[in-house]
């Protein structure tokens, strides 16, 4: 059996020896978690940060954020009356009675003015006097023929039972078919008489001068006593017209259109009309034709743009501003489309791209621009309502790399 003092010695830990080497270790770990903490605090300092970037969500188009339509382009023109005329007479004449006034309304066949008919009338009744004198002539030739025919047949008669000679019977015929000439001639006659009387009647009713439509009265343009006739003369002392008639019904705007811009106008498309007396009352209006013809003296084109309803205050030739609204075609084809600042749009390889950004991510995003107005471009294709691109800070991106988006 062994000591119990010498196991106890056995169980004693050494201190004398063996230290240097505890020591080392320790030294060994400080080094070594200096040398982590040096490491991770270099990293940390030279890590790639990710690049700050000032970002905004993609609106809808400008055809579609607000009620008020938009407007492709702006011009000026004047009420026009598409049914005007000057009336005047077929025939030269003294104006006798003139029967309107300015702001008078008429319609169609009243009678305006009359100028003199004497000569005329008289030269009628002539006429119906000689086509009563042929009447009655006519009639005396019906009773010749009559007489001229039962003559012939009893001659023919007698000829038969040979008591009468040949000769009266040639007479007898004779003079039945020169009655029956005479006759058709006659009847000709009236039918020429009649149509004389015709024409001096459309002569006296060519003095009844006659509104030709529906309209207003804006110029007076003779007095009784006055000569008139359908083309100038008598050294200009001669009246051309009696008055002026405008078909109110038939107003509308003639607007020229500089030939640069014409391509933005189009028929059917709204219109807003501005009088220039009352600013501001627009009157909703339309494209009713485009003139296919240009005027290189202005390089215009000339628009007709008719009111969608009319209204009393509108008067011919009044200034009106006008406005061409986009159709509504147009809106439909535009009401998907996105509005973003210009600046958000970049080129790469010769494509428009904007730069995207979803969980502090950036995207590289080709697009398909449309027009710029001012400092907003529309993206037609490839991007969404909604989603946000970068616009400021976007120098040094690359896809798929972490953002900071800067405070608004």
């Amino acid at each position: 059996m062994s000591d119990p003092k010498t196991s106890l010695e056995q169980l004693r830990i050494d201190r004398t020896g063996g230290g240097d080497s505890t020591w080392g270790g320790r030294l060994a770990l400080v080094l070594l978690a200096v040398i982590l903490l040096l490491g991770s605090s270099a990293w940390w300092l030279t890590r790639p940060r990710p690049a700050l970037v000032r970002t905004i969500a993609a609106s809808g188009s400008a055809a579609t954020r607000g009620s008020e339509p938009r407007t492709l382009l702006n011009a000026s023109g004047y009420v026009t009356p598409r049914r005007e005329a000057t009336v005047s007479s077929k025939v030269t004449g003294k104006v006798v009675e003139v029967l309107i006034e300015e702001g008078m309304k008429v319609e169609a066949g009243q009678v305006l003015a009359r100028i003199d008919s004497l000569n005329v009338e008289a030269a009628l009744r002539l006429a119906e006097a000689q086509l009563q004198a042929a009447r009655s002539s006519l009639n005396e030739t019906t009773v010749r023929v009559e007489e001229a025919e039962r003559q012939f047949r009893r001659i023919t008669s007698l000829a038969e039972k040979q008591i009468a000679s040949q000769s009266d019977l040639d007479r007898t015929e004779a003079d039945a078919k020169s009655f029956r000439a005479r006759l058709e001639r006659q009847m000709a006659d009236i039918a020429v008489a009649e149509r004389e009387v015709g024409v001096w009647k459309q002569q006296v009713e060519d003095t009844v001068i006659r509104a030709p439509f529906t309209g207003v009265v804006t110029i007076k343009n003779a007095q009784p006593g006055e000569m008139i006739s359908p083309m100038s003369a008598g050294g200009g002392f001669t009246r051309t017209g009696i008055c002026t008639i405008v078909d109110m019904t038939s107003l509308e705007v003639e607007v020229d259109v500089n030939e640069s811009f014409i391509n933005r106008v189009t028929a059917g498309q709204p219109v807003e009309a501005t009088l220039d007396s009352y600013p501001d009352w627009k009157i909703p209006s339309k494209v009713i034709a485009i003139i296919p013809t240009a005027d290189r003296q202005k390089a215009t084109v000339k628009v007709r743009v008719g009111f969608e309803k009319l209204d009393p205050r509108i008067l011919p030739q009044m200034g009106v501003k006008v406005a061409f609204h986009a159709s509504e075609e147009s809106v439909s084809l535009e009401s998907a489309n996105v509005v973003v600042p210009q600046a958000a749009v970049r080129q790469e390889g010769g494509r428009d791209i904007v730069w995207t950004v979803r969980n502090g991510r950036v995207e590289r995003r080709a697009v398909k621009v449309g027009r710029t107005i001012g400092e907003e471009t529309t993206i037609t294709a490839g991007l969404v309502s909604g989603e946000r691109v970068v616009v400021q800070g976007g120098e040094n991106l690359k896809d798929g790399g972490k953002i900071r988006e800067a405070k608004q």
